[in-house]
């Protein structure tokens, strides 16, 4: 199993950003997907996620209706468009594949990519 993001860069507040996770080594079709963030000196922070076959998509309140998740089965390709970025929002992001996935989008993972930075400044 293979989760390796892109997409990650330095943007200024209110900016935006596309990250991708490209999966590789497991039937990506079969497994609900994550975004999961670190930010220095915190815990990892749920983001957002995505059911099997992407009609089901959840966030945390904190991003909901900027941020958008979606997935390419065809591609195996899971995606999150980041829109009106603020600082607080700088973090490490990672893709997960979801062990299990609880009411609210919320869950365990089993397998983690190796994340990509996202700096929001000025």
């Amino acid at each position: 199993v293979q989760l390796v993001e892109s997409g990650g860069g330095m943007v200024q507040p209110g900016g935006s950003l596309r990250l991708s996770c490209a999966a590789s080594g497991f039937t990506f079709s079969s497994y609900d997907m994550s975004w999961v963030r670190q930010a220095p000196g915190k815990g990892p922070e749920w983001v957002s996620a995505i059911s099997t076959g992407g009609g089901s998509t959840y966030y945390a309140a904190s991003v909901k209706v900027r941020f958008t998740i979606s997935r390419d089965n065809a591609k195996n390709t899971l995606y999150l468009q980041m829109n009106s970025l603020k600082p607080e929002e700088t973090a490490l992001y990672y893709c997960a594949r979801n062990l299990i996935m609880r009411v609210g989008g919320e869950g365990e993972y089993d397998y983690w990519g190796q994340g990509t930075q996202v700096t929001v400044s000025s």
